[in-house]
């Protein structure tokens, strides 16, 4: 699809570049996809409602710029950067028009309503059919688009318990916690933006574009991994652990003189060589062998502990990365931001935004290298647009479609 240049998109370099995406979704999910694919250089464009925008305008924490004393939403700012925004009111025939036109000059669309909801818009499967057979559409819903409970509305606590995401998560038994972040939100984006690239590579071979749906539900159930299939092979039935791994040991988080360290031994070796650090004998107690080791995990970290009081947290982790044991610290969010290894692998981005000015984002987590002759050299984009204000880009976009219409 063709751009034009001054799109809001800083600059439009990267895999995706020249796939226009439609952008209807809300909240988390469907934001956190497009968002991804906009990082790639797809151009995003943002249709939100003429009042109030995407709820998350309304979530906060909030800060407010020097150009006006309007608050913006840190919430807002986390799922949305390199987009454009405009506004319309689709309970009017003129905002039903704009989204058609958009409609039949997108390559992917993103939406997240309840089941049903896109068809009340007028944008039932034949009728996208129509506009534009080469559309991809990514849909999310809470808990899948049929089934029995298909129409329950989606929230990510919500998910997280009923996904079971819950049950494997907490200090233990009866102590279910949730996890930190809206994990099924994110988790439903990443999977719905692996959906839409391998839909667009399907369009490549076939000339038509597909339904790509996902949920809530089935991101909890598809991040499972080794837990989901304690139960569907091994009939067990997972439950928390705290923050100690529940097969594998020693492996979590264990106390020493001046605070916390994490240590991973995922095999017999980093056992045999973490005794040899603390002075213990790996065989005793019947310690050698790995699946006594997670049953007696209590015992297990009773002797770690007493031989890692008196050890501080920097000088047994300095010692265990001498020793190639796995190991680290647990950083709060102002420690990994400021980290080196943080910064050196680009995973915060620089953008000027229209009302708070030059600011610092979480970034992209992937990085690209075009491999030549004389080795790799990287081909990360680098320049990225600021999260939209709402409209922002408005009177841009509907410029965009009468040209195209000329």
């Amino acid at each position: 699809m063709e751009q034009t240049p001054g799109q809001g998109q800083a600059d439009a370099e990267g895999p995706l570049s020249g796939i226009v995406v439609l952008d209807l979704s809300r909240a988390l999910s469907g934001p956190h996809a497009a968002m991804m694919l906009g990082d790639q250089g797809a151009r995003v464009i943002k249709v939100e409602e003429r009042v109030s925008g995407d709820q998350t305008r309304s979530w906060g924490p909030f800060v407010r710029g020097d150009q006006n004393d309007q608050d913006v939403s840190t919430y807002f700012l986390s799922c949305n950067r390199n987009k454009e925004s405009i506004t319309l009111d689709l309970k009017s025939e003129e905002g039903r028009a704009t989204l058609r036109s958009l409609v039949r000059r997108a390559d992917v669309l993103v939406e997240n309503f309840r089941p049903g909801v896109l068809d009340r818009l007028g944008l039932d499967a034949a009728t996208v059919s129509e506009l534009n057979p080469r559309l991809v559409l990514l849909s999310i819903s809470g808990f899948g688009h049929d089934g029995p409970e298909g129409q329950r509305p989606g929230y990510d606590q919500i998910a997280q318990g009923e996904g079971g995401l819950m049950s494997v998560t907490g200090s233990g038994p009866g102590d279910e916690q949730r996890v930190g972040v809206a994990i099924s939100d994110v988790l439903a984006g990443m999977y719905g933006a692996f959906g839409v690239v391998s839909a667009l590579v399907e369009r490549d071979r076939t000339g038509r574009g597909q339904v790509v749906r996902t949920s809530l539900l089935a991101s909890v159930v598809g991040v499972h991994a080794f837990q989901g299939t304690r139960w569907t092979v091994a009939g067990e039935v997972p439950q928390p652990v705290g923050n100690h791994h529940p097969t594998i040991a020693p492996y979590g988080l264990f106390r020493c003189k001046d605070g916390g360290v994490q240590i991973a031994c995922g095999t017999d070796a980093h056992w045999r060589d973490l005794c040899d650090v603390l002075g213990l004998d790996p065989a005793a107690e019947d310690m050698g062998s790995g699946h006594i080791r997670v049953a007696r995990r209590d015992r297990l970290v009773q002797i770690l502990e007493e031989a890692l009081s008196a050890w501080t947290a920097q000088d047994v982790l300095r010692a265990l990365e001498t020793a190639g044991v796995p190991a680290g610290r647990v950083r709060n969010l102002s420690e990994v931001y400021t980290w080196e290894q943080t910064l050196s692998q680009g995973l915060l981005v620089g953008v000027d935004h229209p009302q708070l000015g030059p600011i610092t984002l979480p970034g992209p987590p992937l990085r690209f290298f075009s491999r030549t002759e004389s080795g790799e050299s990287e081909v990360t984009r680098r320049h990225h647009a600021s999260p939209p204000m709402l409209d922002e880009h408005g009177a841009q976009i509907r410029t965009w479609l009468e040209e195209l219409v000329d």
